[in-house]
């Protein structure tokens, strides 16, 4: 749409001046501006309005009042008084401007003989297809956020949340206040959650909480239900991935909202497995065979990347990797699909790190170990996309909100040349895609007189008209079915249609790491204990009968 906007502005303009006599179209020319700076997160005034018509004071003033009679503009206050107020598309507009872009810019590719995928992925009798309805830009909120100081947000400094300080501008013009945003790394993102709930007064109207930590947060007052402060049903809940929605609880009730629902893939190089012959890699055996294969440390060239790194890393990397195994964490109750990670307000929970299949998914580590960069000991959520994306290796597991690094750059290797499938997984096994990925929760310690208008930006930014925008501008996260389906998500990559497949088929799973209090300790622990494996100090055997015990421990201890 701001293609368009900018290519009608610029034809409006050359169709004035080359043919006289001629008349400028006020309203088109007062509709573009209001539509680019919407674009453009700039503020519009009834006066800058008037200017940009191209028709003399009187008559333009005639022409914005029939456009705003005719629902086209929403008028929001600037002042306690009212008499000073801003412009903005109303929903009626966005939506009108929205079919009139595509076809627009049908026209012109029909027109001037170009093709791409976006032109020829359209097909006459496309609207009427099921799941293909497209979802408008996000409009202005009627009524301008009222927070002293901004609206202030704690978030992971992931790609995802730097789309949206990226995003901050039309994001502020959206809800009519600033925008503070600070960002921080996994580890430092949790301890500063947990110190802002020590203080008397929230310093955030909103946090970012990584899945695994909900329970731990809830249990210890960092965040406040949902049902208390909102109108659930306002949120869809049944658009959001299901994996993703029931993550967002403990017990039963909603402690936040989907901003980013991203499973851990296996990223493969199509290209390097169709010149071998090999299929994508279904089960553990097919990827050691394939990694070995495709090992030539003497070239440079490796077989398989992942999180190695000590700590959270590794020990979300062998959860995970249990999964794969079939193998929960803790003493989970078997259910269709997994396991019940719904139910775990429990203290009879065990840790299950001594099992048969624990230890096949240490070894499996083990294993892949002996196919992995020289610095697969250091690497973490980033370093094990970066040697993948550069064509240094074979396959590398990542989460979908990483594929940025290679898809948005036509210069790496793995450019058009990724696969992705689930985690491939062990004997007995099923294939599973790990959800990852943050929920936007509102602080237990927010002042009451905040909460209104946060609950009005957490409905704002987890819609589906922002969550599409973020895709449009690179994130490779859509927590809403609405969002994957819509066919301009669609074109940008093949993960959103993919991912929508691994959630009907119920592959998307948040039980490898479920999110019980200890949890943030228990993965490190991990993490520590399978570096030392790795490292060759300890067997595995000797890793997970240390960190079992340490779990126990844990277990036993109260968190409150």
């Amino acid at each position: 749409m701001p293609q368009i906007v900018g290519f009608l502005q610029e034809l409006l303009t050359e169709l004035d001046s080359a043919i006289e006599p001629g008349a400028p179209n006020p309203y088109m020319n007062m509709l573009l501006h209001l539509l680019d700076s919407h674009f453009e997160g700039r503020v519009v005034s009834p006066s800058s309005m008037v200017a940009s018509s191209g028709v003399p004071y009187a008559t333009s003033t005639r022409k914005l009042a029939e456009i705003t009679d005719a629902g086209l503009i929403e008028q929001r206050a600037r002042t306690k008084t009212g008499k000073t107020f801003s412009l903005h598309p109303s929903p009626k507009l966005l939506s009108l401007f929205h079919q009139l872009s595509s076809r627009i810019d049908r026209i012109a590719r029909e027109r001037y003989g170009q093709t791409s995928a976006a032109s020829t992925d359209y097909y006459f009798g496309e609207s009427y297809q099921p799941g293909q309805a497209t979802i408008p830009p996000p409009r202005a909120l009627r009524q301008a956020l009222k927070l002293p100081g901004g609206l202030r947000i704690l978030v992971h400094g992931d790609p995802t949340f730097m789309v949206m300080e990226n995003l901050k501008r039309q994001f502020e013009q959206m809800i009519g206040t600033d925008i503070v945003q600070r960002a921080f790394s996994i580890d430092r993102l949790r301890e500063e959650s947990l110190r802002n709930a020590d203080r008397a007064k929230s310093r955030y109207d909103l946090i970012a909480v990584d899945l695994p930590w909900v329970g731990e947060f809830v249990k210890k007052g960092v965040i406040r239900p949902l049902h208390d402060v909102m109108d659930i049903n306002r949120l869809d809940p049944s658009d959001f991935h299901t994996a993703g929605w029931r993550a967002a609880h403990w017990e039963g009730v909603p402690y936040g909202v989907p901003s980013q629902t991203t499973p851990e893939l296996m990223f493969y190089r199509r290209d390097w497995f169709s010149r071998a012959g090999l299929q994508a890699p279904k089960t553990t055996d097919d990827v050691i065979a394939a990694a070995r294969q495709f090992h030539e440390p003497q070239h440079g060239r490796y077989g398989v990347a992942w999180n190695g790194a000590r700590g959270t890393a590794l020990g979300h990397t062998f959860m995970m990797t249990c999964a794969d195994f079939g193998q929960p964490v803790i003493d989970m109750g078997a259910i269709a699909g997994g396991y019940d990670a719904d139910h775990l307000d429990r203290d009879d929970l065990r840790p299950m790190l001594d099992s048969d299949r624990a230890l096949a998914a240490a070894e499996y580590l083990m294993e892949l170990l002996d196919y992995s960069p020289p610095d697969i000991l250091s690497m973490s959520w980033y370093e094990r996309v970066r040697p993948y994306a550069a064509g240094r290796v074979a396959m590398a597991y990542g989460y979908t909100l990483l594929a940025p690094y290679f898809e948005l750059d036509d210069t790496c290797p793995a450019h058009g040349n990724t696969g992705y499938v689930p985690h491939p997984h062990g004997p007995n096994a099923a294939p599973i895609a790990p959800v990852g990925g943050y929920v936007l929760c509102i602080p237990a310690n927010l002042p009451d007189d905040r909460i209104p208008d946060t609950v009005e930006a957490l409905v704002a930014f987890t819609s589906p008209a922002a969550q599409k925008l973020y895709a449009l501008e690179g994130s490779r996260t859509a927590p809403r079915y609405s969002v994957g389906s819509d066919p301009d998500v669609r074109r940008l990559s093949p993960i959103f249609e993919l991912v929508d497949q691994m959630s009907w088929r119920d592959e998307l799973q948040f039980w490898p790491r479920p999110p019980i209090p200890q949890i943030s300790d228990i993965i490190s622990v991990c993490g520590t204990e399978l570096h030392d494996m790795l490292r060759g100090i300890v067997t595995p055997r000797q890793a997970l009968a240390r960190a079992q015990a340490q779990a126990e421990q844990l277990l036993r201890q109260s968190v409150t």
